[in-house]
């Protein structure tokens, strides 16, 4: 019977996928010790090192470096895409046949770990390298180590400097009464002065959430809390930005296409550090001229969403020290930085701040900078079923007529309705 996407999503909710594992039991006992020789043959599941340089990269240097160390350890490569990775877990997860090594987002890892898919990692591995400190938190569980970062993808505001000089415009918005003030004031001949609808508007609604002082969930992942006004002006206002017309969701653009800001139809926009590379591929005179520039979001607090790629070890590998091997050369300075510049992402690492990949790139230098203002989503076990809700759920209130309030409310009750299924 084929496993559609909404059912295996209420799997992971419900517990059903646990069950499959639990028939094949649990632990290392029944998958071997982690601490015996890395040895054997092992699959990498991952959704990123994308297209001909990503393949390149992982298999002809990273891999290669890895063999060196391992000569005794062959490794399979899956690829697939984030759009498909969920499924793809699930389906191996309800199986039995998870990929040895699995590379996941922020967010993932408690989910994953409460279903005991994933197997905790020594905590020695937190402190081998100089990780910035907001950046392992994703990678915990219930006080557990569960993942090591490799790449993140912050989300930041980006605006045109040409833009702000002839508006007489002389430092970016403090919070969102000067975010709102000068995004009407470089609305003008069909340019719009904001754009915070190209990233995803999960990441986006979220990153305002955040710069209002609010949370997604309590500490211990049992109760949302943004269903209070944080979360609801935070949705109100891109709603306000409409209605100024100083923004469309209309207008946003897809993923690879030149950005508005890049072809000069808004002024401001969400997006990624990663948009330093696709400038630098689509409009380099853009960098060449320096008229770019970029903030971190701030209301109450500055907040920079944290998103990213973490790598982990399933519980149940059949070469658990080989595994654990993978996860911890995935996760050395040298594979970090080899795929944040492939990607234009954000490497987690004190040790990589002063690296010239770094300080060319503006974006992700400022993202570095900022890790202090870094929020992450995710902080319950029941995510994954939460995550799909967020887009379809606050959508009709930006391009309907449901009030912000009314909007937050619903999902927070599909939220605790989620949660109360784990």
């Amino acid at each position: 019977m084929e496993l559609k996407r909404r059912s295996l999503l209420a799997a992971i909710g419900a517990g059903t996928a646990a069950a499959a594992i639990g028939g094949c039991g649990t632990g290392s006992t029944a998958a071997g010790s982690a601490d015996g020789p890395a040895e054997g043959e092992i699959t990498l599941l991952t959704p990123i090192y994308e297209g001909a340089d990503g393949k390149k990269l992982l298999e002809k240097e990273i891999l290669t470096g890895f063999r060196k160390k391992y000569p005794d350890v062959k490794v399979n490569v899956d690829y697939t895409t984030y759009a498909q990775l969920n499924e793809k877990i699930t389906t191996g997860l309800a199986g039995g046949l998870l990929p040895d090594v699995l590379m996941m987002g922020v967010g993932w890892i408690p989910p994953f770990a409460a279903k005991k898919a994933i197997a905790p990692l020594p905590e020695t591995f937190a402190t081998a390298h100089d990780y910035e400190a907001r950046v392992l938190e994703p990678s915990r569980y219930d006080g557990r180590l569960y993942a090591l970062p490799v790449v993140l993808d912050t989300r930041i505001v980006v605006y045109r400097k040409d833009h702000f000089t002839e508006a007489g415009i002389r430092k970016t918005p403090a919070d969102w009464a000067e975010l709102r003030a000068v995004a009407k004031q470089l609305t003008k001949d069909g340019r719009i002065g904001f754009d915070p609808f190209s990233i995803d508007l999960r990441q986006c609604w979220e990153t305002f959430l955040f710069a209002n002082g609010g949370q997604l969930f309590s500490a211990d992942g049992r109760k949302p809390l943004f269903t209070d006004s944080r979360g609801v002006e935070a949705l109100q206002f891109f709603k306000d930005l409409i209605k100024d017309g100083s923004a469309d969701y209309a207008k946003k653009t897809d993923a690879g296409a030149p950005s508005n800001v890049q072809t000069g139809r808004a002024s401001m926009m969400m997006t990624t550090s990663a948009l330093w590379n696709q400038v630098r591929d689509q409009t380099p005179d853009l960098l060449k001229d320096d008229k770019l520039g970029a903030f971190v979001l701030a209301n109450r607090r500055p907040a920079m969403l944290q998103g990213g790629t973490l790598v982990t070890q399933a519980a149940r590998s059949k070469h658990p020290a080989a595994a654990r091997a993978l996860v911890e050369y995935l996760a050395t300075p040298e594979s970090i930085l080899g795929a944040a510049k492939q990607r234009g992402s954000v490497p987690g690492l004190k040790d990589l701040s002063d690296t010239g990949y770094v300080k060319e790139n503006k974006f992700v230098d400022l993202s570095l900078r900022s890790m202090g203002d870094a929020c992450s989503e995710g902080g319950t076990a029941a995510w994954m079923e939460i995550r799909e809700k967020i887009k379809p759920t606050l959508e009709p209130a930006i391009v309907g007529g449901q009030s912000a309030k009314d909007a937050i409310a619903e999902l927070g009750h599909l939220a605790e309705a989620a949660i109360g299924r784990m």
